[in-house]
């Protein structure tokens, strides 16, 4: 017979495993997979699909019928205890008769944590916490940078040539990379709640910065920095599908209202050494559900973002090219005098995408 706490670990790496089909689509919520098992025999799945809809416990509630009697709950993120716009899961792992439920993380959503797990806990339920916890952060780095930080999780994407240079210094940057290599960038902005550019990329390369997956069924948030508003209502950035954020610190009406006009959603906040002050924006951002914010930029923002320490995640792509030292940098950073001022990171991973090179940073430690 199988140990308890290694079927625990194989349920919940399935459940972490379908939580991972809403990858694209629970957005603001979070991906969340459930298993109900009898031992090792699988009676039931389910995963979060949409905002909305069933949580995943419900799903495999729904599967499993009375079967889920007796039965044990993995589900990745601990049960939630409130009404949304879906029933509390605990009443509903509570009603199916479950005896025992184990969850990988609790919810830091300040509405549950431990809430849920306090309720199935009083009508008897035997909890485990903590199981495959670490995957199951993997799987929600935005969400539960939101809860627990009161920020998004800041993927900060650059294509460069070997030499480290993103465009032309006479502008231009199509393209550095191949086809695979923008295709994955595709990925990463489906699985993103919002991408964030500057004005200077908008008015050197003109980007639509959305979504163009065959069958993609929901577009990130597109947020320009515009300090003084320079961006034209005839940009690429501000037409369908999807939505346009200017975030701007300029009191301009008839820009404002032209680029209203066009489509995009002009908001005020605070300006901070010649330009948008980052710390309020993040604060915006987390104000409108952002859990996932990739950047994709020029050498000053993304340079400003690096200074600043607001980046979680640097995502290179070094195509087998080279641009030479008048070429625009990866990022604009000042003020460095010596190797102990340097930024250092980690590298979480390293595979090659199609011709190119990508290589996944972390800040090192300290």
């Amino acid at each position: 017979m199988i140990a308890q706490d290694r079927l625990d670990a194989r349920h919940m790496a399935r459940a972490i495993e379908l939580a991972g089909r809403g990858l694209f689509t629970t957005d603001p919520n979070p991906r969340v997979g459930c298993v109900i098992a009898v031992g090792e025999r699988v009676i039931a799945e389910g995963w979060h699909q949409r905002p909305g809809g069933p949580h995943a416990e419900a799903v495999a509630i729904a599967a499993a019928g009375a079967a889920a009697r007796g039965a044990t709950a993995c589900v990745t993120l601990e049960p939630c205890c409130h009404h949304g716009r879906t029933p509390p899961c605990a009443d509903a792992l509570i009603a199916a008769g479950v005896r025992r439920v184990c969850y990988a993380i609790r919810d830091p959503n300040p509405r549950v944590s431990g809430g849920g797990a306090s309720r199935l806990v009083a009508a008897g339920i035997e909890i485990r916490s903590s199981v495959l916890a670490a995957a199951a952060r993997a799987l929600n780095p935005g969400f539960l940078s939101r809860m627990e930080r009161g920020r998004p999780w800041v993927r900060v994407k650059l294509a460069a040539s070997l030499d480290g240079r993103t465009g032309l210094a006479v502008g231009g940057s199509r393209w550095i990379t191949g086809d695979s290599a923008r295709a994955d960038v595709q990925r990463l902005r489906a699985r993103s709640s919002a991408v964030m550019t500057g004005a200077g990329t908008v008015q050197s390369d003109d980007p639509r910065l959305d979504v163009r997956l065959p069958g993609a069924s929901r577009q990130p948030l597109r947020v320009v920095l515009d300090t003084q508003l320079r961006t034209l209502p005839s940009a690429r950035i501000i037409a369908p599908p999807g939505q346009v954020l200017l975030l701007t610190a300029s009191a301009d009406a008839a820009r404002s209202a032209a680029l209203e006009k066009a489509g995009a959603r002009i908001e005020r906040i605070a300006g901070a050494a010649g330009g948008v002050d980052l710390g309020a924006a993040m604060q915006r951002l987390a104000a409108l559900e952002v859990n996932e914010l990739q950047v994709e930029s020029g050498p000053v923002l993304s340079g400003a973002l690096l200074a600043a320490g607001w980046v979680d995640e640097l995502v290179l792509y070094f195509a087998p090219v080279l641009l030479g030292t008048d070429a625009r940098p990866l990022a604009q950073l000042q003020g460095i005098g010596s190797m102990a001022e340097r930024l250092e990171f980690a590298i979480c991973d390293l595979r090659r995408v199609g011709r190119d090179l990508r290589v996944t940073l972390r800040p090192a430690p300290g």
